[in-house]
């Protein structure tokens, strides 16, 4: 891997890290995992026994767990360096849990409110809006990126493709890579 390809996605991942700390304090722990999580569960008004919270939150879970486990540390909390190390060794370890597809199907099944496999724009809208408190222009316009076929809804395979190319890809201009906003 090139040093442009890491740094790339070192700034996607530095840019996560500062989103999730919610406290502000430089480190990440379980709690602000379990406020990502409430995010979404609060922004689509689902009950706890709703089964996409529960997935929601069990890949959140694991997904912690992996991040710790790939850190290599004693204590429960993660630097920013710890964190992006812990990513870049997640996302290529599936051996227990395939980031990249384990978080975009939990997450994709709260975005599509209906269930038929596609995120319309009313959806999109929603997630933007309520998840992430963005409520401008530009967000739809990281709709039509996003739906790669032009078909007027983002599939999951859509979907998934882009939690990839957020994990892995090298291209600023991918549509996974400005998934959280341009680097």
């Amino acid at each position: 891997m090139t040093a442009a390809v890491q740094d790339m996605i070192t700034i996607k991942l530095e840019r996560t890290f500062d989103a999730m700390d919610a406290n502000r304090d430089g480190h990440l722990d379980w709690s602000d995992y379990q406020k990502l999580a409430d995010r979404y569960i609060q922004g689509y008004g689902l009950s706890r026994d709703d089964r996409r919270t529960r997935a929601l939150q069990t890949f959140c879970q694991i997904y912690w767990l992996e991040l710790l486990r790939h850190a290599g540390v004693d204590g429960d909390r993660l630097t920013k360096d710890q964190f992006v190390t812990a990513n870049r060794l997640a996302v290529i370890d599936s051996s227990r849990l395939n980031v990249t597809e384990g978080g975009g199907h939990a997450i994709f099944d709260v975005i599509d409110e209906n269930g038929d496999n596609e995120i319309t724009k009313d959806e999109f809208a929603r997630l933007m809006r309520d998840v992430w408190k963005h409520d401008s222009p530009e967000a739809m316009d990281l709709f039509c990126r996003l739906d790669v076929d032009g078909d007027g809804s983002i599939s999951r395979h859509e979907f998934i493709r882009v939690i990839r190319e957020y994990f892995l890809s090298n291209d600023p201009e991918a549509p996974g890579s400005i998934f959280f906003g341009n680097v």
